[in-house]
């Protein structure tokens, strides 16, 4: 006797459908199909197959927005495993191969490369190295012993065990299975297939072929792989890893890996900085701007002159930072990125110069144009912005040095107490102030910067005072200002109206300072410059954007008869070169 039971049911938004066939009592076949519907259900009848069952509706209900909304946001919370990441960007390595150097195809590996980062381990390390190097590539073992992780044991499937139908005795004592039980023994065939099926089951991973473990591209993506994860992890043979991988790229001398090899020098650069010395890469850094250069590779050229920058900036030899800024010539078409790090190493050499309008605007251009992730280098640009505005005589917002909370707000602390300092025109605050977070500038890199506010201190307190007194004795002054017995107080105030601080004028004899009317701000140049510097910077914004538009490669397609006149003039250019070979 054959039976054929039908059950359908429903799981959230998951619609399924189970076939138990019996065959003399023995459960011979089992079939289950799964049916996920986004957000309604239809009603569909299932009509029986065998006479006994008879006909049979099954009525499917919307399971409600709220079911829905929850396992889509279920899915979408699944992490993707890093390995499917890795292998996806080395088919993006290949499809750069063969586009001859497409940009974007690497740019897009960097980027899911980046998003994984956090998630890298020794185990997937070494599963992608055997996987996506060749057995023929010299730097595979040496990577993997870097990596220093096992590979991942292939999982055992053990075959799934056979649940058995419940029996009962017949009349005459044999066993025989329960027609009426039988939905009971459906239900634990049902629970288990269940759990099988919530068991996500692993997707089958698009291994790179054989001719893609024999790109070079691959191999330096390998090495930008451990260097990532060597440094993550603060491990010191990072420096001796970037040095092997710098060499080993150094063989190809392909554009494909332009962007690699400038990722992988950075890191060299980053590796010497943190575990050595910063001054050893600096002839490496060196070379490979020659070469760069040479190769009119436009990447590297940025890199390594952004990294020799921060390589003066770093022992402070701002002179020769900008005698190669000066010499060394910029690319046409840069990244956003190198563009911002370039932005700021001028902002600080042009702030050290005595420069602070155009240390001002480099400053607050490459503010801008930062990322929104790159918290910590916003961070960097806020302090140097703050420093530079207290020297050009402007006090920046309370909301500029506040902004974030928790941790960033408690980096700008010493510079909100120091512009408060220089805001009142107090000197002994401002000394105070100076001395408790001396610390923080020398960490900073703004010591410089900060001794040098205190002549704009005393500027801003005698503006105070020069409102506050038509008339007032010198000594008064240097009292009220805190200045020491070794001041000359007659000469600072006179410093000061000659600077333009404040209008008033000094009685040598008397030594009584005599300040003058306040004029109308509208009656100098004052509102006029303000408008012009509006003016300039919405024209920099707009020339920017031309230059940051992408045109097509050949540009428009000349008409027939145009093209028929470039046609005949270069033809008569040719008969005449070679009349004036043959005279010769």
């Amino acid at each position: 006797r054959v039976r054929v039971h039908v059950h359908v049911y429903t799981q959230g938004h998951v619609l399924r459908i189970k076939i138990n066939l019996i065959l003399f009592g023995h459960y011979m076949y089992t079939y289950t199909h799964c049916t996920k519907a986004v957000q309604t259900y239809s009603t569909r009848t299932f009509q029986g197959i065998n006479a006994h069952m008879g006909a049979q509706d099954v009525e499917m209900r919307h399971s409600g927005l709220s079911d829905t909304k929850t396992d889509v946001a279920e899915s979408q919370q699944t992490d993707v495993d890093v390995l499917d990441v890795l292998f996806a960007n080395v088919t993006l390595l290949d499809k750069s191969v063969a586009s001859k150097g497409e940009p974007r195809f690497v740019a897009k590996v960097l980027r899911q490369t980046m998003s994984c980062r956090a998630n890298l381990t020794p185990h997937k390390l070494v599963d992608f190295f055997l996987a996506a190097l060749h057995s023929k590539v010299p730097t595979k073992d040496a990577l993997v012993a870097l990596a220093g992780g096992e590979p991942t044991p292939t999982p055992v499937q053990t075959p799934a065990t056979p649940v058995k139908s419940p029996t009962r005795r017949s009349a005459r004592g044999k066993k025989t299975p329960a027609e009426d039980d039988v939905p009971d023994a459906s239900a634990e065939v049902s629970k288990a297939e269940d759990e099988a099926l919530r068991t996500p089951i692993p997707r089958p991973r698009a291994k790179p072929t054989p001719m893609q473990t024999l790109l070079p591209e691959v191999e330096a993506y390998a090495h930008l792989l451990v260097l990532m994860f060597l440094t993550d992890n603060g491990d010191a043979r990072c420096v001796q890893a970037s040095i092997d991988a710098a060499n080993r790229l150094k063989v190809f001398n392909r554009r494909t890996m332009d962007q690699l090899d400038a990722r992988v020098l950075f890191y060299v650069s980053l590796s010497h900085e943190k575990h050595a010395e910063l001054s050893d890469v600096r002839s490496a850094l060196l070379a490979s701007l020659r070469t760069s250069a040479s190769r009119f590779d436009e990447i590297g050229q940025e890199s390594s002159l952004n990294m020799l920058l921060r390589n003066y900036l770093h022992y402070n030899l701002y002179e020769q930072a900008e005698k190669l800024r000066s010499k060394a010539t910029l690319p046409a078409s840069r990244s956003n990125q190198q563009q911002c790090r370039y932005l700021y190493y001028l902002g600080r050499i042009r702030a050290i110069q005595l420069e602070y309008s155009e240390a001002k605007e480099c400053l607050q251009m490459a503010q801008r144009k930062a990322p929104k992730f790159a918290r910590g280098f916003t961070l960097e640009l806020s302090k140097w912005i703050t420093v530079v505005q207290l020297l050009l005589g402007e006090i920046p917002d309370k909301k500029d040095l506040t902004y974030g909370g928790g941790v960033t707000a408690a980096a700008l602390r010493p510079y909100l107490d120091l512009a408060n300092a220089v805001r009142l025109g107090d000197l002994e605050k401002f000394r105070v102030v100076a001395g408790a977070h001396e610390h923080v500038f020398t960490c900073d890199k703004t010591t410089n910067l900060v001794v040098r506010l205190r002549r704009n201190v005393i500027r801003v307190g005698l503006r105070r005072i020069s409102l506050a007194y038509t008339k007032i004795h010198l000594t008064d002054v240097a009292s009220k200002l805190g200045l020491g017995k070794d001041d000359d107080v007659e000469w600072v105030v006179a410093k000061a109206v000659r600077d333009g601080g404040i209008d008033a004028m000094i009685d040598h004899d008397a030594q009584i300072m005599y300040s003058k009317d306040i004029s109308d701000v509208y009656g100098t140049t004052a509102p006029q410059e303000a408008f012009h510097a509006r003016i300039a910077f919405c024209l920099d914004t707009h020339n920017e954007a031309v230059v940051a538009m992408r045109y097509a490669a050949g540009g428009k397609t000349p008409a027939k008869s145009s093209r028929k006149t470039l046609n005949d003039a270069d033809a008569e250019e040719l008969v005449m070169h070679i009349l004036d070979d043959d005279e010769f």
